[in-house]
Formats: structure tokens, C-alpha cells, sequence
């Protein structure tokens, strides 16, 4: 059969993922992959240098996702499939772009771990994010702020003379527009996948990318990399050399033989060709490769320990396979950031496919043999020749503009192009695209003044480049411009200016607490616990007596009352603590991140016997972060028992 594509609906159990937070994020969520600042001086000179550039300071201008809950319904999913004789993938164009099947017709089997539900955690940058398939992660070290959101898609000639199709956005971390073009060539037995990344900046910009597949896991999955060597990352923020397979005794290359979660970044040596594989007991299983700018490999395992287990459960379902990661990506490790020079791009082409390899070879003891079993199937199957040439080909095909419309993404690049000119032949960020989320803006950058909302609401997102943080500095001094502008000096690291621009709104703000709820942050991170405390208090009191019965006034109360519980704990007063938590809304105090902060309010009043009840009860923490021990480190303030199971997510060896 000639390359189809077309649409499909794909129907899942699937968590709605709820509002965003109001709130802005003037500190990144906290983020398990990093490393302290003297275990870097051991590192490679160039590894070094990319991991202490440019980290984020903050989250904006992207906005939280942790609206979500664990009730699943059955949910139609928009979704484009893209199938010759030999493959089949499935693509979901509203979740971040993520290939969610990868179908080998042949041998019928699919390629992939592709997860029966939709179910988001706490993993993403900005909070939401679900497991299985392949995701395309941009931006910053993590998961992308794209995990959850729509892409642009349409269809584009491909370079074999038939479709592919194209998803593009605009990256807002780093302010880069990037593009990924799937296609099947005629009778191939591999997705073909060419990515850009452009900087149109006068600037250079931190940029980073990592391909992240999940691959089903057993007790006979094995990982198979050209590396004798990887850098190991176990949750404890240190980053060290070390041997493959074997580490301690045990081959780290089978996932499940590891206790506990981990990341190994294959050390691929100059010139060889960059692939990764899974394979199973029989020798089968999915190989990714590609040209060379997509330089690092990496494999992320669970373990087997409780924690690991745990998290498993808790993305999919009891009884569900487990899964492992194989990864590629532009550096050697994740949390490193490569420069992309003003005006410049990078672009690579990958391969997904399938790998039949001699099991006795791939499981034996010789890693030496194994290695070059794969490496020479992977050869005979799609020579490295092959991908060169294919790459070649695609590139006068990445700049053709779309033919035919598949979804639309957000309308944040159409307000950067229309502000700047940008010329990006290929990806149209046309003025169509622009929503009412970008509508002040546009009215800021025709008019010089940020417009005031007709009715009260919450304010919305706020843009911090420089161009706009400088829009803001010349526009009518009103207080929602204040707000917004010292968003975005908070940003820009002008905390101190930051702080004055809301305490000058703050004296003529029809509502003040979006702005005390700057400020008290900005006293949480001078080291004020008391003004923040009452601050918060305040804020939380003038929200009150402004909320409304709406969504998003909802979703505001209940992110506000968190912060503020939490800080007026911090500082020691229960009392008001307490009274905040009684003026949320019953279905707020019911979810199970309340249900937790309940606990700890119990607690600091000092009814043990009621914390413990609310852990005997039963709850689950929706939004519980990767890495997160805070179960833990409570259970063991009200009991002496081992932590029980429900509450196991620990993934430190020690934790």
C-alpha cells in the first residue's frame, strides 16, 4: 500500500487535566534533575560549561498545570495516523506532538509501551505530564512545558514524493520556533523523523532537545548502546563516570536488575554511529538512530524497588507492564543546555523501527559481542549511509509551507512574528492563529498601553522577554501594568525592581492580591518568612472578597490557599492556617493534595491521632512531584511503622 495519513479519534481512560494555574511561576517547580555545584569540577570541561548555562530562574511565561485529578472517563483523543504496508504510528497532535503507537505489521507487534490510560503527574517543567510512546522534549532540562499542549499540524510533500506530516510551535522558555515532519518512505520499516530548531534571535539562546521512548520491560529487556562507558545520575544530585554493562555486580543495561530509579548517559565515542536499542528475550525489540547532532543516548529505569514500582502504578494501572526509556538527545546528558548561536539552527533526522537481533549474542556475557550484534543488524536493516542521505533529502523539504491544515497549537508564535517580522518558511505562525490570550498584548505592542479587562478576573499570563518587559516599562503606569511589569523583572533577575513596581500598584490596585502575592514570594526568597506570612494572609483575604463562581476563580482560591497555608505553617501560625483552609471550597478540601495539607495542619496543632487518620483513610496527591518524599518525611512525624505501600514513591537509595 502507498503512505496514507489521515485522522482518527483514539478513545482512552483519561484524567481531564483541568485549568491552569492562575498563579505565576516566579520559581521553577522543584526539579530532581540537578547536580551541586561542586560535583561538577570532576566533570569534562565542555559538560561542565553546558550544565551551568543558563538554567532557568522561573517557569514564566509559562503558566502551571496541576488542575488535574485521578478520575479517568472514557476520552476521545484527537489523533493522526500515518501507516504504509510494514508500520503504523499514531500521532496525538493536542498532547505535545507524542507518537503514541508505533505498530510493526509483520511481525505484529507493537514497538512501543504504549499506555492504556491518560493519566497526568507531576514530571512536566510546568507539572503536567503522562507516560508512554515518544515525546519530543525542547526547552529546558525536564520534561517539556509542551507535554500537555496542542501543536500546529498539516501536511507537507515529503521528500519520496508523498505526505508527511508536520507539527511546529513556538518553544516559550527560550522564545525558539522548531518543527518535526513524520514520514514513512514506500515499503520502509522505519518512521522517518527530521527536527529544527531555529533562532531567529540577534542573540544566542540556551537550547535543548532529548527524544524520550518508552519501551515495555520485563525481566529479560535488555538495552543495547555502542558505550563501555555512561555518566550515572541517581536522584542524589551528583553525576559520575562509570562502566557498562556492569556497575556493583550488576548489569545496569537489563532495567529491572537496578533497585532504584536511575539515568545512565551512554558515552558514545567520536565518530561512531549514535543509535540505542531495546531488545527482548528473543532478540526483538525498537532501535532509534540518527545523523550526528543528535549526539547523546541515554536509558532511564525505574528499578525495581518499591518506589519505582510504585510510580508505575501510579501513570498507568495496577497490572499494567512496566516500561523503561530509551533516550536521544543533543548533548551528552539532560542537564545540559548547547548554545544556538543568533540566526542559527540545528537539525538532525531520526529513525524508529524495528530490530531482530541473535539472542544468544544480545544476552550473553560478551558486551563487546552483543553490542556489535545489534550494531550490525541495525547496519543491514537502515545503513548509516541511508540516514545520511535521507537527512540530505529532507532538508530542502523542511522550509515547504503546508498544504493542508491537520490541528491547531497555541497563537503565541503568531504574536512573536507579527512583532518582529520573523521570516520562518515552513512553519506559518499566521495572524489567525492569535486568541484572546494573546489579545492585550497585541494591544500593548499597536498602542503602547496594556489594557484594562472589562470585567474583574484574575490576570492573565504575562510575557517577560526583554521587548515586552521594555513595552511595559514605557506604558501608562496603571496597576495591572505594574503587576505585569514586575513579572517580568522578576524574571529577568531585577528582583529589587521587581518589588517596586508591585508595591507601586499595590496603592491604587482595585485588586490587590495579585500583588501582595508577589511580594510575598519576593519575602519568602529574601528570607522573610513572617512578611510573607502576612502578606499571603492579606491576599488570601482580599480574593475572598472578590472571587466569583467561576473556573478559573476557583482554580486561583485553591492555588492561593496552598501558598499561603503553607507559608503561614512556615511561620508558625496554625490559627490562620487553619482559617484559610476553612474558607476553601468543600471540593477543594477534598482532593488529596488538601487532604494532605489537612494533615499537616492536624499535626501542627498537635492531634497526631488525627494525622495518622487521614493516612489510614486514605488519599492520593495527584500533583505529587517526581522525586517528592514529603509522604514519607510525614509518616514518619506521626508513626514509627514502615511507610505503607499506598505512599511509597521514594527513589533514593537511603530515602
Amino acid at each position: 500500500m502507498a503512505t496514507t495519513v489521515r485522522r482518527a479519534v483514539l478513545t482512552l481512560p483519561a484524567a481531564p487535566l483541568g485549568p491552569e494555574n492562575p498563579l505565576p511561576a516566579l520559581r521553577p517547580l522543584d526539579e530532581a534533575h540537578g547536580i551541586d555545584t561542586e560535583g561538577r569540577t570532576d566533570l569534562p570541561r565542555d559538560m561542565a560549561r553546558q550544565i551551568g548555562y543558563e538554567p532557568l530562574r522561573t517557569l514564566l511565561p509559562v503558566r502551571v498545570l496541576d488542575g488535574y485529578g485521578r478520575e479517568r472517563t472514557p476520552t476521545g483523543l484527537e489523533a493522526i495516523v500515518i501507516e504504509n504496508d510494514r508500520l503504523r504510528a499514531t500521532v496525538l497532535p493536542g498532547l505535545g506532538g507524542r507518537i503514541q503507537s508505533l505498530f510493526h505489521k509483520p511481525t505484529d507487534r507493537e514497538l512501543l509501551y504504549r499506555n492504556p490510560v491518560l493519566q497526568p503527574a507531576d514530571f512536566a517543567l510546568n507539572g503536567a505530564w503522562f507516560s508512554g510512546g515518544i515525546e519530543w522534549n525542547i526547552g529546558a532540562t525536564g520534561h517539556t512545558t509542551l507535554t500537555c499542549a496542542p501543536l500546529h499540524a498539516a501536511l507537507v510533500p515529503a521528500p519520496d514524493g508523498g505526505d508527511m506530516v508536520r507539527l511546529w510551535e513556538w518553544e516559550r522558555l527560550r522564545d525558539l520556533p522548531y518543527q518535526i515532519d513524520l514520514w514513512l518512505p514506500a515499503d520502509s520499516d522505519f518512521l522517518h523523523v527530521g527536527v529544527r530548531i531555529r533562532n531567529p534571535h540577534e542573540t544566542a539562546v540556551p537550547t535543548y532537545w532529548w527524544s524520550n521512548i518508552a519501551v515495555p520491560e520485563d525481566e529479560s529487556t535488555r538495552v543495547v548502546a555502542p558505550a563501555d562507558e555512561a555518566w550515572h545520575f541517581g536522584y542524589e544530585r551528583t553525576l559520575r563516570r562509570v562502566p557498562v554493562p556492569e556497575l556493583d555486580g550488576i548489569d545496569r543495561t537489563y532495567p529491572l536488575r537496578s533497585e532504584h530509579a536511575a539515568d545512565y548517559f551512554y558515552e558514545l565515542p567520536d565518530g561512531a554511529r549514535r543509535w540505542i536499542s531495546s531488545l527482548d528475550a528473543s532478540g526483538q525489540g525498537l532501535v532509534q538512530t540518527s545523523t550526528d547532532q543528535l549526539r547523546g543516548r541515554k536509558l532511564f529505569l525505574w528499578g525495581s524497588g518499591d518506589g519505582g514500582r510504585r510510580w508505575q502504578e501510579w501513570l498507568t494501572e495496577p497490572g499494567t507492564p512496566g516500561y523503561a526509556e530509551i533516550q536521544a538527545g543533543l548533548a551528552r546528558t539532560q542537564l545540559e543546555h548547547v548554545k544556538l548561536e543568533a540566526g542559527a539552527e540545528f537539525s538532525w533526522l531520526e529513525a524508529y523501527g524495528p530490530l531482530a537481533a541473535d539472542p544468544a549474542t544480545i544476552h550473553g556475557a560478551d558486551w563487546q559481542a552483543a553490542r556489535t550484534e545489534a550494531g550490525a543488524r541495525l547496519e543491514s536493516a537502515l545503513p548509516r549511509a541511508e540516514v545520511d542521505a535521507a537527512y540530505e533529502a529532507w532538508l530542502p523539504y523542511a522550509d515547504h509551507d503546508p498544504t493542508e491544515t491537520l490541528a491547531t497549537g497555541s497563537g503565541w508564535g503568531a504574536l512573536e512574528v507579527l512583532r518582529a517580522g520573523h521570516k520562518l518558511p515552513g512553519t506559518p505562525f499566521e495572524e489567525s492563529m492569535l486568541d484572546e490570550d494573546q489579545s492585550p498584548w497585541l494591544e500593548l505592542y499597536r498602542s503602547g498601553t496594556f489594557p484594562v479587562p472589562r470585567r474583574v478576573t484574575p490576570p492573565g499570563p504575562t510575557l517577560v522577554a526583554p521587548h515586552w518587559r521594555d513595552m511595559l516599562e514605557t506604558a501608562p503606569a496603571e496597576p495591572l501594568t505594574e503587576y505585569h511589569l514586575g513579572v517580568a523583572q522578576w524574571h529577568s533577575g531585577d528582583t529589587a525592581q521587581a518589588v517596586r513596581s508591585w508595591e507601586r500598584g499595590l496603592q491604587l490596585a482595585p485588586s490587590r492580591w495579585p500583588l501582595l502575592r508577589c511580594l510575598a514570594v519576593a519575602d519568602q526568597c529574601e528570607g522573610n518568612p513572617a512578611r510573607a506570612a502576612d502578606r499571603y494572609a492579606e491576599a488570601f483575604d482580599d480574593l475572598c472578597e472578590e472571587r466569583r463562581e467561576a473556573p478559573v476563580w476557583a482554580a486561583v482560591t485553591a492555588a492561593l490557599g496552598r501558598e499561603a497555608i503553607e507559608a503561614l505553617l512556615t511561620a508558625d501560625r496554625t490559627e490562620e492556617a487553619r482559617s484559610v483552609f476553612a474558607r476553601l471550597r468543600p471540593p477543594v478540601q477534598e482532593r488529596g493534595r488538601f487532604r494532605f495539607i489537612e494533615a499537616q495542619l492536624l499535626l501542627a496543632e498537635g492531634d497526631i491521632a488525627g494525622a495518622r487518620t487521614i493516612f489510614e483513610t486514605g488519599f492520593e496527591v495527584a500533583d505529587l512531584r517526581e522525586g517528592a518524599e514529603i509522604l514519607g518525611e510525614m509518616w514518619s512525624r506521626i508513626s514509627d511503622e514502615p511507610l505503607p505501600q499506598t505512599y511509597e514513591f521514594r527513589m533514593r537509595p537511603g530515602s
